[in-house]
């Protein structure tokens, strides 16, 4: 147990950020499956509607410091790789 009032406070911090990036760790996982699934299924205008959403939604965590600038393009751009191979198939 704590003994300092600002090893409390940092006790408080780390549950409410593990609580937030469990979430958007959870949406992230969700978000790829649902478009490998589309993919999977070879429907080009869903995965590709599904695409626009996950590049938006990837990006936006980048600016909440979600992710890093630098997964969220390669995560983005692995996808979007795979979309276009369903697109010339």
């Amino acid at each position: 147990m704590a003994n300092h009032k600002s090893a409390e406070k940092r006790i408080r911090q780390t549950k409410k950020r593990t609580e937030r990036n469990r979430y958007y760790k959870t949406r992230i996982k969700n978000m790829t499956r649902a478009l490998n699934e589309a993919i999977e299924a070879k429907e080009l205008d869903k995965a590709q509607e599904l695409l626009k959403q996950v590049n938006q939604n990837f990006h936006s965590y980048v600016s909440k410091g979600i992710l890093t600038k630098n997964t969220a393009a390669r995560k983005v751009s692995r996808l979007n790789a795979s979309v276009k191979k369903l697109a010339h198939a």
